[in-house]
């Protein structure tokens, strides 16, 4: 999904059901958690800060490149199919550039020339079941 509604409030409970506002200062110092209220709009960011902290441990080590399969996406963590897969698709030995050039593999809108980040695989049906 690109975009998802965001369901939660940035409250916590206190003692005796008091509710409190976290300072939002606070909030905005972990990148893993959302400052913005509920009710608003949120686009995927395809979890930079994993791939900001993917870059640093590849700089650290010397190494040139980030190999594939590294970077874990949240969505791609907790999905049970294995259905979400994150790569770069510059570099033609990773899953998701073969999986890019399937013939399956559509982008929506991708006529309107706006260069969508995310690409879908048509579902396989077996007309004989």
């Amino acid at each position: 999904k690109v975009r998802r509604f965001n369901w939660f409030e940035n409250w916590y409970y206190m003692e005796g059901l008091e509710r409190k506002l976290r300072d939002p200062m606070q909030l905005g110092l972990n990148p893993n958690v959302t400052v913005r209220s509920r009710g608003v709009m949120e686009k995927c960011t395809f979890c930079v800060q994993r791939i900001n902290a993917a870059r640093q441990d590849m700089k650290v080590r010397g190494d040139s490149k980030i190999k594939d399969g590294t970077i874990i996406t949240a969505c791609q963590e907790v999905c049970p199919t294995g259905a979400i897969t994150f790569g770069d698709t510059n570099d033609d030995e990773s899953k998701v550039k073969k999986l890019r050039e399937d013939k399956r593999a559509y982008r929506v809108l991708d006529f309107l020339g706006v260069k969508p980040s995310v690409t879908y695989l048509a579902k396989i049906r077996n007309p004989m079941a």
